[in-house]
């Protein structure tokens, strides 16, 4: 999939985000230059110096809520009364905070340094709980957005539940009225009868899948799949190439990573998380927009 070429489908024909969701995106697509416009800009901040704003988190983002007197810091933080002495020292010397009537507050410079603090121990995260999607999805695939998924929750395959993944997107579909995705193979192993008969007969679905994988599912499900096409209860789509598996729910999207080798589903990660939506429905409508119909009388063949 070529990425540079999906993100500017998505820009195309997609309205404009919310604000936070438009500055995502915009992060995203900066990051990798970054570090150029640092050195172009000749300030880069001292290492030691981000190492120290990392130590001081805590006050920070305890300052954050609201201002707080010294002893305040010591028990909010369970630090020694020389301990929060230095710690207020540090961030004073700094400009990061102001006393203000024997209370420490946060000027509007530290108000922003522990906000990005936040964010970047939230991301970094993030990307711990991720790393079997991340793993399983292609280097290149640029587009996928770290930050929505603070949240999600992960389902990873474990020798002793090798299909918790598997069971996770199912019962999601079970729960949900409407479902559209794309997918690189079958989005669950055909041998579940019961979960394409809900696929077919109960859930208003739309899938985008590669060509060969539909003509499997109309081999294993002839009748049934082209009734639920007629009677417009299934929309089938086919692409080219497809990066992982992305599926919208009514009131969650998650995103599923495949073993190359067997083809089975090795970890799904869901949330409920607006942003994420808006992620989720952007890329689809992009790759969606790049797909072909099926027609129930002539479904694709190799």
């Amino acid at each position: 999939m070529d990425s540079d070429r999906d993100e500017q489908l998505a820009d195309d024909r997609q309205p404009p985000g919310s604000p936070v969701f438009e500055a995502i995106l915009e992060n995203e697509r900066n990051r990798r230059y970054l570090g150029e416009r640092l050195d172009a800009a000749g300030d880069r901040v001292d290492t030691d110096l981000l190492i120290d704003i990392v130590r001081h988190g805590p006050v920070l983002e305890a300052l954050l809520s609201e201002p707080l007197d010294r002893r305040e810091i010591e028990s909010r933080l369970d630090v020694s009364r020389a301990t929060s002495h230095r710690y207020t020292q540090w961030l004073d010397e700094r400009d990061l905070v102001e006393k203000v009537d024997s209370r420490y507050r946060l000027t509007w410079r530290g108000e922003v340094v522990a906000e990005e603090l936040l964010r970047f121990e939230a991301n970094v995260r993030t990307t711990h709980r991720l790393t079997p999607l991340l793993d399983s999805i292609c280097a290149d695939h640029r587009e996928f957005v770290v930050e929505p998924f603070v949240d999600a929750t992960v389902t990873v395959a474990e020798p002793d539940d090798p299909y918790g993944p598997v069971e996770r997107f199912i019962a999601l579909v079970d729960e949900s009225e409407t479902f559209r995705g794309f997918n690189t193979t079958h989005m669950a192993p055909l041998i579940l009868g019961e979960f394409h008969q809900r696929v077919f007969d109960e859930t208003d679905t739309e899938i985008v899948y590669l060509p060969h994988i539909v003509e499997k599912l109309f081999q294993t499900y002839p009748d049934r799949a082209t009734d639920a096409i007629e009677r417009g209860h299934l929309t089938l789509r086919t692409r080219g190439d497809l990066p992982y598996g992305l599926a919208l729910f009514d009131d969650r999207v998650g995103i599923g990573g495949y073993d190359e080798t067997t083809g089975l589903m090795q970890v799904f990660v869901d949330t409920d998380s607006p942003i994420a939506r808006e992620w989720a429905e952007r890329v689809y409508a992009s790759v969606r927009a790049d797909s072909d119909p099926v027609d129930e009388r002539s479904p694709p063949t190799r």
